[in-house]
């Protein structure tokens, strides 16, 4: 039963543990990121996408490599240029601004939003200027070639604590066709963000139907993601079959039990209990071990999980995850829970039947004769 119980606890810990990790990388990367790009075409799909339940905002988008430079740097970058007024409020970016505002970014402004770490990396702050230089668009000049660039002010910054916090410069839609020296319509994509990035099959099976070109956010961060939940799928498999030892280990328990009890189950055999019985008496003792296994499993593994914060910065071993030092993301997954204490319990009841059936064909009269 101890060790039933321990290996629930830890298994429910480890999964909130990576439940809450994979939450938050799909928060700050995926908030960055634009879910699908799509060359849209045709304004009522367009309204039809905006309506989808799944759909959080549609908004046309460019996505660009530059250099930008300051000073004291220089440094290449992804410029992503959006409408200001459709930033969905929800978005991770406006609900993570330092200073500023994202609704600064306005057409013909030239403002942009960059974050923190890309703002120290710089040496600039609300005001500061930069130098965008685009590595897609050129003029001709006297002096040969040069590329298309523009002084930009800060306006506002913001800070996820991803790892594209320092890759990513936001600009005004129009402001960066501008730069590319393209009108809008002939540059301009289409964003399409959804409340959950992992549900984009459902927007990209009617723009396969619709033979639309798109992108999805699987081909630039897929592979991260992959091996998250590969790695999560590993431990659940690692930590299951160390409660399956513990579960198993019932089978030696019960038989050493069937080994003692042979001459009490031998003589209540004589005064009328039928195999069926013995069967049914040694599954239901394996099935309360089991359960109360899974029950103190439980309450183990919800304290653990709630109090783990806690817990390790009383040790002084506290871990931060995110911009501001929180502590290790926690995301208690309920339906988890039901599946690990319907396959423990399953576990245990297998480990039983061994054990209850060798009981079940105890002999009353050989068993009395032999003792």
């Amino acid at each position: 039963m101890i060790g039933i119980s321990l290996g629930i606890a830890a298994l429910i810990t480890v999964l909130s543990v990576m439940n809450g990790l994979e939450g938050q990388l799909k928060q700050r990367i995926l908030g960055i990121l634009p879910h699908i790009v799509a060359e849209i075409d045709d304004p009522k799909l367009i309204e039809e996408l905006e309506k989808a339940p799944i759909v959080q905002n549609v908004t046309g988008f460019i996505e660009q490599e530059a250099i930008i430079q300051s000073r004291s740097n220089l440094k290449g970058v992804f410029v992503q240029g959006v409408d200001s007024q459709k930033l969905h409020d929800t978005s991770i970016i406006a609900n993570n601004m330092l200073a500023g505002s994202y609704t600064d970014m306005k057409a013909g402004s030239f403002n942009v939003v960059i974050s923190r770490v890309l703002a120290n990396q710089m040496d600039v702050r609300i005001g500061g200027r930069l130098r965008v230089i685009s590595t897609v668009a050129s003029s001709y000049s006297p002096f040969g070639r040069l590329p298309s660039q523009r002084l930009v002010t800060v306006a506002g910054i913001f800070e996820v604590g991803s790892e594209m916090d320092d890759k990513v410069l936001l600009m005004h839609v129009s402001d960066l066709a501008k730069l590319s020296r393209k009108s809008l319509e002939s540059v301009s994509a289409t964003r399409i963000d959804l409340y959950d990035a992992f549900l984009f099959e459902g927007v990209t099976n009617v723009l396969k139907q619709k033979d639309i070109d798109f992108k999805t956010w699987r081909e630039r961060q897929g592979q991260l993601f992959d091996a998250v939940k590969m790695e999560k799928n590993m431990m659940s498999l690692m930590l299951m079959l160390v409660i399956a030892v513990a579960a198993f280990n019932v089978i030696s328990a019960l038989v050493m039990v069937v080994s003692e009890k042979t001459a009490d189950i031998a003589i209540l055999q004589t005064q009328g209990l039928n195999a069926s019985n013995v069967l049914l008496i040694f599954l239901l003792n394996g099935l309360f071990n089991g359960l109360k296994g899974i029950f103190f499993g439980l309450v183990i593994g919800t304290l653990l999980v709630t109090q783990l914060n806690p817990f390790l910065s009383l040790i002084g071993s506290p871990l931060s995850f995110g911009p501001n030092g929180q502590g290790l993301p926690i995301d208690v997954n309920s339906a988890q829970i039901v599946w690990i204490s319907i396959g423990s319990l399953v576990l245990c009841i297998l480990a039983t039947l061994y054990p209850a059936s060798q009981a079940a064909k105890i002999h009353p009269a050989r068993s009395l004769q032999e003792q």
